[in-house]
């Protein structure tokens, strides 16, 4: 076979390949819209958009083709099939990408963009096993890819033309790409891992630098308004205060006129007699901005203030309270390590943290998926837990709950129960089509809320029975809209119900203006500062203001918005919102009106960019004076640095560990501890580093050491039997009978796993018989309430 006779043949088959790639890339698209179909999301499956998404997925396919063209050549003139077998493979990679982003796409509504550079690896494996439908294809689903492309390869040849010359194939390949650059694309319809490959291109090469004079362009002084007093009849203490920040709870599905309403009558009817705004706006799409926001009103960073290598100085209520001797103190069910939360709270120097490990083996954790993974534990256990702590008296508390059950794979207890409820509400009547229909598809999802609602009144109905409940506010907000339920407009994701409630209210109003998270933090301080002889900073530098308390809608802030990590490209300016490059109105409904120029509010959004950097970046928000609470962390010396450093390359807490843990067992106990402290200096509540620096100074015989780190572990996690496994052998050493005894109690009420360790707990108890040495009983609420001190201590 001549050159020229072997380049028609290797461009035929190049051709095919690229045909049965586009094929797939078809077929992908109807899979999408098919899905979306059957969940309510689109009216029709082979609508204009599908067809501008196939032009897209033609338009992906060129520009593919001209990129391979040159490897293709090059390795097809080295050895004849080589490049033909290179780009076969390259291509069915990329179609199993394109694939992934479809799945999660049809989980999230939103394409995978540049947020996905703000999560580290294992928050990324947490989120894609534990969302129902954004999971990494199994064999099953690559094999069948594969045979589809395959398949449609072998049926090209049939209808195959053949393309002469390489000149005019490049050209056509080059017209078809550039064609598909002046269709109007949108989320739906463009091809995802172009998507992905543009928005952090773009994220990631974008600059905003800052040219102000001001070294602190976010300080000003605190004048914001009281809007709050005049509602409360504060009494002569200092009130406790208790948010709940319940996941995906959006407007869209609680109070009057709600788009999807009759899913939350607790908190219908909550809002009825309560400060209720109804356009209230989280400042994130997602979790991962709603403590810094609501609780300090920070600005983002680059992928969310909590993702920061380091914090800047920074003000929030739990530092200012703490200072006016309040109790703080944080729950949740999930994993605290998850969007870095308890870097974020120990930085606040938070008195009490309970996540995932402190639950103990009496409560039942959320049911888990089709792969057995669980975000941890549902909503009415999360409150059940803490409810059954004991609350000291002598301090008014700050209390912060995030929910977790409203969230994908909507797998809540009692779940046939609460379907059936669903169910029951839709015979109700007063649906229009398109809801009943959505309801219907994601029942899951709606039984869900019925659940949280449910668990949020229970909470409440807990509250009224505890000291000081005549001397409480609550706060009640969602952290955003959740997502797989389909969204009118952008805007959607954003709007959440804000509700203040208290024994204390003087009356109840339902504020139409538009306010934001970014509003609560200033609001109560000043609501407190109203009353009492407060200890408050004379500057601040909120991103927000006072509430809104407007009865009737209207727009009269600049709200900046991140709806994912890496993402701020939002903007409400007063009634306008800025959004994917144009500007909309906003009307009462928070419906967008058509787009329109001849407004300033992307210059804002860029300003508030180059600043938000500038501030996060450099340590600028406040200055030293102003900080009340400046964490401490370990020091290293160079050497150590140079030496700790040369272990691993990059930071990753598990490597270290296991670095740690062989110095250890080397008995290079110096080289272990001091691994052991640069992994607490990043991770404070990394457990096992701290299990084993107990092991470690039990083992050079500072036992004293040894029980305060292993009793410390305890209360953090009391479910996690290594702590107490390793603690019984330190008393076993030390001769400490009676402690050993009452180990073995809180080891059986606390972990699940009390049953791999009947060895030592046998061993317990024979050495105290010989010494003998007996235990006396404490009650149960005594020994809760040391696990809770030893915490805080």
């Amino acid at each position: 076979m001549n050159t020229s006779t072997r380049d028609r043949y290797s461009l035929k088959h190049y051709t095919r390949l690229i045909i049965s790639f586009f094929g797939c890339l078809v077929i992908l698209s109807i899979y999408q819209y098919t899905t979306l179909y059957f969940k309510g999301v689109v009216d029709m499956i082979f609508s204009a958009s599908f067809f501008i998404a196939v032009a897209h997925q033609l338009g992906f396919a060129s520009v593919v083709a001209m990129i391979l063209l040159f490897p293709f050549n090059f390795f097809e003139n080295l050895r004849p099939r080589y490049g033909l077998n290179i780009v076969f493979v390259l291509l069915i990679f990329l179609l199993v990408i394109e694939a992934m982003l479809i799945s999660y796409y049809l989980t999230a509504l939103v394409p995978l963009g540049s947020d996905l550079l703000g999560y580290s690896f294992a928050d990324i494996k947490t989120t894609v096993s534990n969302s129902g439908g954004a999971s990494f294809l199994p064999i099953v689903g690559v094999l069948t890819i594969m045979g589809l492309f395959f398949g449609l390869y072998k049926l090209s040849s049939r209808y195959y033309h053949h393309i002469g010359r390489m000149y005019p194939f490049t050209i056509i390949l080059f017209s078809l790409f550039i064609s598909t650059l002046f269709l109007d694309g949108k989320p739906i319809n463009q091809n995802k891992s172009q998507y992905l490959a543009v928005n952090i291109y773009n994220s990631t090469t974008e600059e905003h630098v800052y040219q102000a004079d001001a070294e602190y362009p976010l300080i000003k002084n605190d004048n914001t308004p009281n809007v709050l007093g005049e509602y409360f009849e504060l009494k002569e203490e200092k009130p406790n205060i208790v948010f709940i920040i319940v996941e995906g709870l959006g407007r869209d599905f609680v109070g009057e006129g709600a788009e999807y309403g009759g899913f939350t009558p607790f908190l219908d009817s909550l809002s009825q007699k309560s400060l209720y705004w109804e356009n209230c706006m989280s400042t994130t799409g997602r979790t991962f901005g709603v403590l810094p926001s609501m609780l300090g009103s920070l600005p983002f960073g680059k992928s969310g203030f909590m993702e920061l290598d380091e914090y800047p100085n920074k003000l929030t209520m739990f530092t200012i309270l703490k200072n006016n001797s309040y109790h703080t103190s944080f729950y949740q069910g999930t994993n605290g390590s998850f969007d870095n939360v308890d870097q974020f709270l120990i930085s606040e120097d938070v008195d009490f943290i309970m996540d995932k490990g402190g639950f103990g083996s009496e409560y039942e954790m959320q049911a888990g998926n089709d792969g057995g993974f669980t975000w941890g534990f549902p909503d009415k256990e999360l409150f059940r837990k803490s409810m059954s702590l004991e609350r000291k008296g002598d301090k008014p508390r700050m209390e912060v709950y995030l929910t977790i059950s409203n969230h994908e794979p909507f797998m809540p207890p009692r779940q046939d129960f609460y379907e059936d409820q669903v169910e029951k509400i839709l015979k109700q009547g007063g649906f229009d089509s398109r809801v009943e229909k959505i309801v219907k598809k994601n029942d899951n999802v709606f039984a869900t809320l019925l659940y949280t609602d449910d668990a949020i009144k229970y909470a409440l109905e807990e509250y009224k029975k505890k000291p000081g409940y005549d001397n409480t506010i609550f706060v009640i907000t969602g952290d955003h809209r959740l997502i797989p339920i389909p969204l009118r407009n952008t805007i959607c994701r954003f709007n959440v119900p804000l509700i203040i409630t208290s024994p204390m209210l003087k009356s109840h109003k339902k504020m139409s203006g538009i306010s934001s998270h970014f509003d609560v933090a200033p609001s109560l301080l000043a609501l407190l500062g109203g009353k009492y002889e407060m200890k408050m900073p004379k500057k601040v530098a909120w991103i927000g203001g006072a509430l809104d308390t407007n009865a009737e809608f209207r727009g009269v802030k600049d709200i900046p918005l991140m709806i994912n990590k890496n993402d701020l490209n939002e903007y409400i300016s007063g009634e306008k919102f800025y959004t994917d490059g144009k500007v909309f109105s906003i009307d009462e409904n928070m419906n967008l009106g058509g787009s329109f120029g001849g407004s300033n509010i992307k210059e804002k959004l860029d300003a508030f960019k180059s600043i938000n950097e500038y501030v996060t970046l450099n340590n600028k928000i406040i200055p030293d004076s102003l900080a009340i609470f400046t964490l401490k962390k370990e020091k290293f010396t160079d050497t150590e640095m140079v030496w700790l450093n040369s272990l691993n390359n990059g930071y990753n807490s598990d490597v270290y560990y296991i670095i740690a843990r062989d110095f250890a067992h080397d008995r290079k106990y110096d080289k272990a501890l001091l691994v052991c402290r640069y992994i607490l200096s990043e991770r404070p509540r990394h457990v096992d580093t701290k299990i084993l620096m107990g092991r470690v100074n039990a083992w050079r015989g500072n036992r004293d050491v040894a029980v305060e780190l292993l009793r410390e572990c305890i209360a953090i996690n009391p479910d996690y039997v290594d702590s107490y496994s390793a603690l019984f052998d330190v008393y076993f050493w030390d001769g400490r009978h009676k402690d050993a005894l009452e180990l073995i109690e809180l080891v059986q009420q606390n972990s699940s796993s009390a049953n791999e360790i009947t060895d030592k707990i046998e061993r317990a108890r024979r050495e105290a018989r010989k010494a003998g040495v007996a235990l006396t009983k404490k009650p149960k609420k005594q020994k809760e309430t040391e696990i809770v001190a030893a915490l805080d201590e």
